[in-house]
């Protein structure tokens, strides 16, 4: 064979032993890349069925466990000294556990005493009832002299229920008429002045639109239950004029008082926001099925008299909260929302009841043993102790509190933070959700420890939602807008009559009994204040230690 077909052979072998190895690379990297993927599928699909079986274990714990985020002393041993174990195994100073205690872990706490029958009936009006002896009776029965009185006994106390009735109540207007003038063919007629009416042409009166409201916001029964109830009253009264007088009287008498409530908030130093979902079946723009906000606003811990309003709007923009605080300049304490960055003239602090929530959400369903201490447990514990500070310094004045604070309290959050950072969840989880809500909120965790009145937590807001709540799930939505600013109206003045001791429906009257006259009067309207010395002695509950 020629030389030239031999190196031709050649070089055609070289290239096709070349041509091959290729392809066998080829296929190598692609067999990795497959097994890659899968690798990497398998991993996705273990995460997810992971996160899934959370998310079985999130729910099962939220219908079938106690709804109460609070821990048993005993439920994570060990971990309520996560940063300073060594310091406290070795101070001298702290008791050793008695055996009992040693044992089994017991602590007993004291009994919370029991309420006196004084203090149950403090308040009510005493009505006796005479048990005499028949006069018959009282004669000796062994000489017949006539025998004394010597004294009298309490046998039994019991309490009375006096039903709610209606009554029929007519004006009737004295009408004078001059005689001797009506001789000479003139008329002089003098009428008797009449108070004027709460709604003009209407059955309303101040006592029975309180108790109309009473029943709405205060005992959650919504108006077609209110209806059937007046049937058993004897009188056949409507939803539809139920739902005007509240309306009616809500915007005409007591938006004042909540307008002077408002300007009385904005001059605090402490407040506290929060918002919830409502519905309004008829609204411009909007379905009936569209979702709508209550927004709730409450003062602090500042040793004033406690303020609660309610607001109602359309949407959850963070421009509501910023059109209704606008001029206060203070600390506002207030969950997650990024709404509230609108809010530039104010200091905000975070809320560590729902960091904590968080952290119990992502909770395992089984809790394991102190020596697998899982994320969650660790982050639930920091807030816990914490809290655990923040119940023993709530009696004191707020530089006391604010002295005590800075005494214990930023060790606890440098050591969670720089835990916090060690942190590197799964994505999806709910431990990923607890760590980025707890990273997310640290600019404003500790703005509390400025300042003695701010609160730890947000749920002053959260209580003043509760009484909404539990309406909402009576009476579902709301019919109209007007409604909806009624109910937010007069819900603000019932759960702040509530907080400063005022027996609610008293006051509610009260203030429809006086309004008509006040209502364009400054001063007046300072004297519908909850706080006022003439409400005060009319409204306030007595009670008795």
């Amino acid at each position: 064979m020629p030389q030239s077909e031999m190196e031709a052979l050649l070089q055609l072998q070289k290239e096709t032993i070349e041509s091959l190895r290729q392809l066998v690379e080829s296929q190598r990297l692609t067999i990795e890349q497959m097994a890659k993927s899968h690798e990497e599928q398998t991993a996705q699909l273990n995460q997810t069925i992971a996160n899934l079986n959370e998310t079985v274990e999130y729910l099962k714990k939220k219908l079938f466990s106690s709804s109460s985020e609070k821990t048993k002393k005993d439920e994570f041993p060990g971990q309520m000294d996560l940063f300073n174990e060594a310091e406290a195994a070795a101070d001298p100073s702290v008791p050793e556990p008695s055996l009992r205690e040693a044992v089994s872990g017991y602590n007993r706490q004291p009994k919370k005493p029991k309420a006196s029958r004084e203090e149950i009936l403090a308040g009510l009006p005493v009505i006796e009832v005479p048990c005499t002896v028949p006069e018959e009776d009282r004669n000796c029965p062994y000489c017949n002299t006539p025998m004394e009185v010597i004294g009298k006994k309490v046998v039994r106390e019991e309490l009375r229920i006096t039903r709610a009735k209606v009554e029929r109540i007519q004006y009737v207007q004295e009408v004078l008429g001059c005689p001797e003038c009506k001789k000479d063919g003139a008329s002089v007629i003098v009428e008797a002045e009449t108070p004027s009416p709460l709604l003009k042409h209407s059955l309303a009166s101040p006592s029975t639109v309180a108790y109309v409201m009473y029943q709405k916001y205060v005992n959650s029964i919504p108006l077609y239950r209110q209806e059937a109830d007046w049937k058993q009253l004897g009188v056949k009264l409507g939803r539809a004029t139920l739902a005007n007088w509240i309306i009616k009287c809500g915007m005409d008498y007591m938006e004042p008082v909540y307008k002077r409530l408002h300007e009385h908030l904005l001059e605090r130093g402490v407040i506290h926001a929060d918002e919830t979902p409502c519905q309004v079946l008829k609204e411009d723009g909007k379905t009936a099925q569209s979702r709508s906000y209550m927004w709730l606003y409450g003062s602090g811990n500042d040793r004033l008299p406690p303020i609660r309003l309610y607001d109602y709007q359309p949407s959850r923009g963070g421009y509501h909260a910023e059109e209704f605080l606008k001029g206060f300049s203070g600390y506002l304490t207030c969950d997650g929302f990024s709404g509230y960055n609108k809010l530039k003239k104010v200091i905000r602090c975070g809320c560590l009841a729902h960091m904590r929530r968080y952290w119990y959400d992502a909770l395992p369903g089984k809790m394991k043993t102190a020596s697998e201490k899982p994320p969650a447990e660790i982050g639930f514990d920091y807030c816990n102790q914490l809290f655990k500070l923040e119940e023993k310094y709530a009696g004191l004045d707020a530089d006391t509190r604010k002295a005590k604070r800075l005494e214990t309290e930023p060790a606890i959050w440098e050591a969670y933070w720089s835990w916090l950072e060690t942190v590197n969840p799964t994505g999806g989880s709910r431990l990923e959700k607890a760590v980025t809500y707890a990273r997310n909120q640290k600019p404003y965790m500790e703005n509390y420890l400025l300042d003695g009145r701010c609160s730890i937590s947000n749920n002053i807001a959260e209580n003043i939602a509760r009484p909404y709540a539990v309406g909402r799930k009576n009476f579902l939505f709301h019919d109209t807008v007007k409604g909806a600013r009624s109910s937010a109206i007069i819900y603000s003045l019932v759960e702040t009559a509530k907080l400063n001791n005022l027996n609610i429906y008293a006051y509610l009257e009260t203030v429809l009994r006086y309004m008509p006259d006040y209502k364009n009067e400054p001063e007046g309207i300072e004297e519908l204040m909850p706080w006022s010395e003439m409400i005060q002695q009319r409204c306030r509950i007595e009670s008795k230690s």
